[in-house]
């Protein structure tokens, strides 16, 4: 297993809130760090000690991938290439540690998914592919236009007479095929229903993983 490096606050994992000279986070990292930063806390049960508490809790980071590293009642942890059968696998890394309150000791953590970030950015790229796509196609509407074909005039019909003779009727303009795919314009359709798939994702997954992963720590700590 490989061991990461200590981490402390002053050293989250990449992508974490960075404290200010007062030791308080950014009001920026504040204002993005919900985006892809689940936070929760899990109380211990009346007697629990932390060590009794990280040793439950071990088995959820010794997976393939994952490197972690305790530092008293803190332990952090990244993970790199981590196995679809990893119930960590949507974290990329994070922090856990435990506290001291009035009604016992508490089990908090902070962990990152970059899983959800790309989730939340995705949206934003297909938006701007439709976008582009509407201005493209405002930029081709005047040649579209000056490419249609003029009216042609329908061939008079034949006359009785010549009707009787046996002459033939005069052609139909044939219509060339093809042209109506071409005189079409771009369509943003697609990039607006990307978005929606992705924005919809994101708001499942932002809700889903913070209730998982909060029942997980829950679970695994009651075991034993």
């Amino acid at each position: 297993m490989t061991t990461a490096a200590m981490m402390t606050a002053d050293t989250l994992p990449t992508g974490a809130a960075q404290p200010d000279a007062s030791g308080a986070p950014t009001l920026r990292k504040r204002l993005t760090d919900w985006i892809w930063h689940i936070h929760g806390s899990v109380p211990l049960d009346p007697g629990q000690s932390p060590d009794e508490a990280f040793d439950r809790l071990d088995p959820l980071f010794r997976t393939t991938g994952t490197a972690r590293e305790r530092n008293g009642d803190t332990l952090t942890f990244s993970k790199r290439d981590a196995a679809a059968q990893d119930r960590m696998a949507v974290f990329s890394g994070g922090m856990l540690w435990i506290e001291a309150q009035a009604e016992g000791l508490v089990l908090r953590y902070r962990l990152l998914s970059k899983a959800l970030l790309y989730c939340f950015l995705a949206p934003l790229l297909f938006l701007a592919f439709a976008q582009a796509t509407v201005a493209l196609g405002k930029l081709e509407s005047p040649k579209i236009e000056a490419k249609k074909p003029k009216a042609k005039k329908t061939p008079a019909p034949l006359n009785p007479i010549d009707k009787a003779l046996g002459a033939p009727a005069p052609e139909q303009p044939k219509k060339k095929g093809g042209d109506d795919d071409k005189d079409k314009k771009p369509s943003p359709t697609a990039g607006y229903v990307f978005a929606g798939i992705f924005a919809t994702l994101y708001a499942i997954g932002r809700v889903f993983e913070a209730r998982r992963v909060g029942a997980l720590f829950r679970r695994s700590l009651r075991q034993g």
